[in-house]
């Protein structure tokens, strides 16, 4: 990995803003005319909301984002072997790559109403904020380089990338960072959601499809078989008494259960989908083996309660997703520059933990967060989520534009 001072753009966090130097005149204009075309922004942030993308169908949305770019200028705007929406602004001379990225993927299934309402200054619709926000962000921020003349020292990408949420799996990132671009992005930023703050410290995730199996039958003429239901129930029980530690902070959760074909049937299958997450790969593989044990003993035990039964009992653990742990130091040139230009547009950010497209850069130990979207939301994964733009939210694209220009350096 190559290593580069940061633009004297960069204020120290020891300044306060008031202090920091003046602007240089093509950044001042373009950070203006986010303001201005503030209006636009939004109607992008809905018109992009209005297409449905649900899990691994995300092609109509971004073949719209990639139409924007080309609008925009940005003739190499293309769209890669995984769905991954690019395009780039060429360094003028060996400076960092960033990369700027927003999620084209929401939660909500095929068929979903995605149409968004306008109740005020309210917008409400799914993913109006997961991730809409986070892709106008990213449109807004291009639509200001290359209308503002921009041109930097480093290479600049910007991305509407698939598969952020559920069974996706970063999917797009990794394709990103783990392929078309291995060993070329220096620093990566995904804008994701609503408000001012930093995600600089990645959750991980262990995400499995458990399926409990027997040959089922008859519940009268067959009973006194081993029950998938039922050892689903046993390990489900057993899983609700795992201790965890409150920090650093590990959670589980069986989030759907299904099985059976009718009430006077022994299913042939059961099936759990098991969620564990935590800050520490320690402490999510110990909660992992504390939840295949549950499962084992839960098997087990439904075998040993029907001892004179020849039917089987199996289960089988299906991955659906493993998404790595990882942190950026406080101190860290990204963490830095992200606090810093939050700073210059008036923002007060935090530093939290989740789990968002950085986490794939972090555990390659390339540079990565994730920042907010500005404006102000709620209701996430949800029919009802809604986003407020209120009286400053093109602060939330000055952010994104500050961030990358103190990255990557303006040209000289």
């Amino acid at each position: 990995m190559r290593r580069f001072f940061l633009s004297p753009l960069l204020v120290p966090l020891a300044l306060a803003a008031q202090n920091a130097p003046a602007d240089p005149p093509v950044l001042a204009r373009a950070l203006e005319s986010l303001k201005t075309t503030n209006a636009w922004t939004v109607d992008k942030q809905v018109a992009l909301c209005e297409i449905p993308a649900p899990p691994f169908k995300e092609g109509p949305r971004g073949e719209a984002f990639r139409r924007e770019l080309v609008a925009l200028g940005y003739a190499n705007a293309r769209i890669d072997e995984v769905g991954n929406v690019v395009a780039e602004v060429t360094g003028t001379s060996r400076g960092p790559t960033v990369m700027l990225a927003g999620h084209l993927d929401t939660v909500f299934p095929e068929g979903t109403n995605v149409k968004v309402i306008r109740d005020g200054g309210r917008l409400k619709g799914p993913g109006i904020s997961d991730d809409c926000r986070g892709l106008a962000v990213v449109l807004a921020t291009a639509r200001a380089v290359r209308q503002g003349g921009m041109k930097f020292a480093g290479r600049v990408i910007f991305v509407a990338n698939v598969g952020e949420e559920g069974a996706g799996n970063l999917r797009g990132t990794r394709h990103l960072i783990g392929t078309s671009y291995k060993g070329q992005v220096d620093y990566f930023i995904s804008v994701d959601g609503t408000g001012e703050s930093i995600t600089s410290r990645a959750v991980g995730s262990n995400r499995y499809a458990v399926h409990f199996q027997s040959p089922g039958g008859h519940s009268y003429g067959a009973f006194g078989m081993p029950n998938p239901i039922h050892a689903m129930g046993r390990a489900i029980a057993s899983i609700g008494d795992i201790q965890v530690p409150r920090s650093p902070r590990t959670t589980f959760n069986v989030g759907i259960v299904s099985g059976g074909t009718s009430v006077n049937s022994i299913a042939m299958e059961a099936v759990m989908d098991v969620d564990m997450r935590s800050e520490s790969a320690e402490e999510l593989a110990k909660v992992d083996a504390k939840v295949r044990q549950a499962i084992d003993d839960a098997v087990r035990a439904e075998k040993a309660r029907w001892p004179t039964s020849s039917m089987g009992l199996t289960v089988r653990i299906d991955t659906i997703g493993i998404r790595p742990t990882g942190a950026q130091s406080d101190s860290s040139p990204l963490v830095r520059a992200a606090l810093a230009t939050a700073q210059r547009v008036g923002f007060k950010p935090t530093l939290g933990a989740s789990s968002t497209d950085a986490n794939y850069p972090i555990s390659l130990g390339v540079a990565g967060i994730t920042i907010d979207g500005g404006g102000d939301g709620g209701g996430a994964h949800s029919v009802s989520e809604w986003y407020e733009d209120g009286p400053a939210g093109y602060l939330g694209p000055q952010w994104a534009l500050r961030l990358i220009t103190a990255l990557a350096g303006l040209a000289p």
